[in-house]
């Protein structure tokens, strides 16, 4: 079972503590830890998408943040994003490498595979740059990733706007990343 902090709107852990599952049936707010890598290539910023896998138990099949993750009670966000960097995509990086963006709160409800699902999150957002690695170099969590993708960040914010990628990505995020 994964435990995480409950916190208060500013992401300040209350001293409570709550199951994960019972978080998202409750709509209990915890934190997470969002890491977009990108890279410079041929002159245009790209940034790395990774495409959930279909048994994830939110929003699966669908395109997301290079690198997200839960944060367990009692670790900090740096801390939960360089151990979701490393599980998810192979990638090891120290704290000092993380560039952070800012804070987003998430409100979301929704349904999957017929269960009611209540997200509330504070999260941390960073950028991680990674000039030198190519789809195949990273080492992907079967569980959790089925694929990844360098974009365009233009494209990407493009495809986001007018919805023609099936993703889960918000564009308020984007925007806290400085890329554009």
């Amino acid at each position: 079972m994964e435990y995480l902090d409950v916190v208060d709107i500013y992401g300040e852990p209350t001293g409570e503590v709550v199951e994960r599952s019972r978080a998202h049936r409750e709509g209990i707010r915890h934190r997470t830890s969002h890491v977009w890598l990108y890279r410079i290539k041929n002159g245009r910023t790209q940034i790395l998408l990774q495409k959930r896998c279909q048994t994830k138990d939110s929003f699966p099949g669908c395109y997301d943040i290079s690198s997200a993750g839960h944060i367990p009670a009692g670790d900090s966000y740096e801390v939960s994003a360089l151990r979701e960097l490393e599980e998810e995509l192979g990638v090891k990086a120290r704290e000092e490498q993380l560039i952070p963006c800012g804070y987003q709160s998430i409100d979301w409800d929704a349904e999957f595979h017929g269960v009611p699902y209540h997200d509330r999150q504070v999260t941390k957002v960073f950028l991680l740059r990674l000039d030198d690695y190519e789809e195949k170099d990273f080492r992907l969590q079967d569980s959790e990733v089925e694929s990844v993708l360098w974009i365009d960040f233009a494209e990407c914010l493009e495809a986001i706007e007018k919805n023609t990628l099936k993703h889960c990505i918000s564009l308020s995020e984007l925007a806290l990343l400085g890329l554009a």
